[in-house]
């Protein structure tokens, strides 16, 4: 018998012997159970908080890289003149030699030095803020075992003071309130009812 049925209540089947689904036969079910089994496991990975704190880390090392080439593509500044600023400038201080004439080429090369490194800085900013504040809100969900607005808060409000703590006691409480704030409303804008039409 591969079941117990007993009226009122849901049938109760032994490990192996479950229903299979309609078009499947019997060969079939240990392929099921590996995909089954690979499932939890991969499910299972990706809820672990160092998964969770991983790609967010690098979740957000790729978007502060794209905030920052974002930015560089909307500067106004134009290299080439900054370039020849900084010579004029010097060139103004008594006893400097002027430094030599760039050539356009150089010039550019010496912007998209400039582009990258400032794109990596970012980069490392917005990976270090994700990883931490993913890590910070993975723990306390684990620790609470909810799912709700207190956690993302609660994250928020350690990360930001996290990172604030060079600046001071005020900065930190100000840091903390501050991400806490931003952490409920992206909270509350992704979790919020879809609209009905009537």
């Amino acid at each position: 018998m591969s079941g117990l049925s007993i009226p009122g209540l849901c049938p109760i089947y032994l490990p192996g012997k479950e229903p299979l689904p309609p078009g499947t036969t019997d060969e079939d079910r240990a392929n099921l159970a590996q995909i089954q089994y690979y499932s939890k496991l991969t499910s299972g990975f990706m809820e672990s908080c160092p998964a969770k704190c991983a790609l967010s880390g690098v979740a957000g090392f790729g978007l502060g890289g794209l905030f920052s080439l974002v930015s560089a593509s909307f500067a106004v500044d134009d290299p080439m003149r900054r370039s020849n600023l900084q010579a004029a400038a010097m060139a103004a201080q008594p006893g400097v030699p002027p430094p030599p004439e760039l050539t356009t080429m150089q010039q550019t090369g010496q912007f998209f030095r400039e582009t990258g490194k400032n794109m990596y800085r970012s980069a490392k900013g917005f990976g270090k803020v994700g990883a931490l504040y993913a890590g910070i809100e993975c723990c306390i969900e684990a620790y609470r075992a909810k799912n709700d607005i207190v956690n993302p808060v609660t994250a928020g409000f350690a990360a930001g003071g996290i990172l604030a703590r060079n600046s001071g006691p005020q900065a930190i409480i100000a840091g903390g309130a501050a991400f806490a704030a931003f952490s409920a409303a992206i909270d509350l804008y992704m979790h919020k009812e879809p609209a009905e039409d009537y």
